[in-house]
Order: structure tokens, then sequence, then C-alpha cells
């Protein structure tokens, strides 16, 4: 898929992963519309620093909408478009048990109110953003596309699985090529505020204490987000087939106790402890098997945990 006067939606655009997407689109000749309703997770001043470099660019459109709204939808996206980059979600495990409700009629209605969009619309290429959180506690790792055996242990998960499976339906009635992308926590510079990598290293250099969860060996499967954005753009080209769901991850399971030594490392200062019990709704282990992301749209992630946290410290110091 060329560039050259192609439109794409990106939904959640003013977010961590969102606003680099919309950059690099930008960067490539793409006419982009982006669609964020600045959800309260986070603020709204921090989303529209994400986007502030971009902002005025001549080829980017912004509506300030919600995906739940329907009607808003169809009365502001007018334009003709060849792809949407479905990004926009109620983000985190641990808030989606508080309020269940609430990320079902985002992550769930707003999702089929996008497809919906795009069958009336005839956009053929739908890009999703799932979530390794689908694979629950699953004991089969490197974890496979393949692996049918989905445990969710959230509602946030149930959601991500629920958008998946609205795909396939949309994909086999009317021919929109759906490609849903787990992605195996993201991190580096814009990261949301509530992650670890985040909150951990503005509390070791604020001198407080950080929440270690359990024993410290629980693992995450950390990928940094240059990585995801060219996954992202890999399956915006890909064109073989009209339903995959691909991970994307770097492959190398990280225990919480491995990342606080690198972030005591990179910023050159001891973390202060605070042990507290598991939290209900984690996971003990994320590990992606990306053989399928390297042989259906050449992804290849080359930032190691160490190389992105040096990346990071550097955006955090300019902040």
């Amino acid at each position: 898929m060329q560039s050259i006067n192609k439109h794409i939606i990106v939904t959640g655009g003013a977010g961590f992963i969102g606003s680099h997407v919309v950059e690099y689109l930008l960067k490539n000749n793409y006419h982009v519309t982006v669609v964020d309703n600045y959800d309260s997770f986070y603020s709204k001043e921090t989303k529209q620093k994400n986007l502030s470099t971009v902002i005025n660019h001549p080829n980017l459109i912004f509506h300030e909408l919600d995906i739940v709204d329907a009607n808003a939808i169809d009365l502001h996206l007018t334009e003709t478009y060849q792809a949407i980059i479905h990004l926009a979600a109620k983000a985190g495990v641990r808030p989606s048990i508080e309020n269940p409700i609430a990320y079902q009629q985002t992550n769930v209605a707003g999702t089929q109110n996008l497809l919906e969009f795009a069958r009336k619309k005839s956009i053929k290429q739908f890009v999703f953003a799932s979530s390794s959180s689908v694979y629950g506690i699953n004991k089969n790792i490197p974890w496979r596309e393949s692996d049918g055996l989905l445990n969710p242990i959230s509602p946030y998960a149930s959601t991500k699985i629920s958008g998946e499976l609205l795909g396939h339906v949309y994909s086999h009635l009317y021919g929109i090529r759906f490609i849903g992308l787990r992605f195996f926590t993201v991190f580096g510079p814009r990261q949301r505020p509530d992650l670890a990598i985040h909150a951990f290293s503005k509390k070791i250099l604020n001198n407080e204490t950080i929440p270690f969860f359990g024993d410290g060996n629980t693992q995450r499967d950390y990928t940094f987000i240059d990585d995801i954005v060219q996954g992202i753009i890999g399956a915006l080209n890909y064109e073989k087939t009209n339903y995959e769901i691909i991970n994307l991850g770097n492959s190398h399971a990280v225990s919480l106790a491995e990342l606080v030594n690198t972030l005591e490392t990179v910023l050159d200062k001891k973390a202060i402890i605070n042990k507290l019990p598991e939290q209900p709704g984690d996971v003990p282990i994320t590990f992606s098997d990306i053989s399928k992301a390297k042989n259906l749209i050449n992804y290849l992630p080359t930032t190691s945990l160490k190389d992105g946290v040096i990346k990071f410290k550097e955006w955090l110091e300019n902040q």
C-alpha cells in the first residue's frame, strides 16, 4: 500500500502509541484523521502534548469525539478513507475490574461502531489494537496465535477478545481486511504515566517508594514503541489474507526484579522498594512468539529493554 493520497483514520491518536503512529504516517506523506475523546484515564494536557509537534500539519485533521457515539462518527468523518488504525480503548487491567461496564461500552461497542462505519464507507483495511492480556494464564509459552486456549482474567482482556471476534464477523460478511495486533507491554517516550517504566522512573528519581507486587518473579515481554509502530505499518500494508491475529512483542520475558535493576542502572539511582501482594487480574508472565509477525509483515524488533529505557530516560529529562 503506497502512501500517496492514502487517508488513514487513527483512533486514540493522541495517546502514547497513537501519537507515534500519527507522526510516522505524516512523515511518510499519508493524510491522517485523528479521533480521540481525551479519556480522563490520564490528563488531556499530556495527550495534547503528545501531538503538539504535528497538530498544525496540513495533512492532519483532528476530531475530539467518542467512538461510543456512532452518530458523531457519521457526522464528522465525511471524507474518503482507505484504512482505520483502531487504537482507542479504555486501558488497563486493574481499572477494568473496578468499572467493567465502561470497558465493555468503549472497547466492544466502540469497536462495533467503527467496523460498522468501515462497512458503510467501504473501508477495506482495519488494523485493531488487541493485547497480550487475551492469553490470560497460559502455560504454553511462548504464546502463539494458533493456541486456541485463551483464558482472560480481567474485563479488559475479555473486551479485546470480543474485538478480535467482531473483526472476524465483519471480515467474513463484508470483506474487510481485519488485522488484530496483540501488543506486549509497550514502552518508550510518551508511555502512559500509570505504566511501570514511567511510574517507577519518576518515583526512583523523586526518592519515593515503588510498588513491588509479589516476589519480583512476574515477567513481561517489554516492547519498544518504535518496533510496535513498524509492526502497525506492516499490518496497514498487509494484503495477502482477509483476517489475521498477530503478536507484536520482543520475544523476551523480563522479570519485575530485572526491570527494577535495569532502571536503577540507567537512572544511576537505587529504588526504594515497597513490597505488596500480587494484584488480581495480573498474569504471571507474558512472552510472545513473533514468528508469524516476521513471516507475514516482516516484523523484526531491534530495541532491547536497556536501550529503550535509555531513550525513555532522555525523553523524561526533557519534560
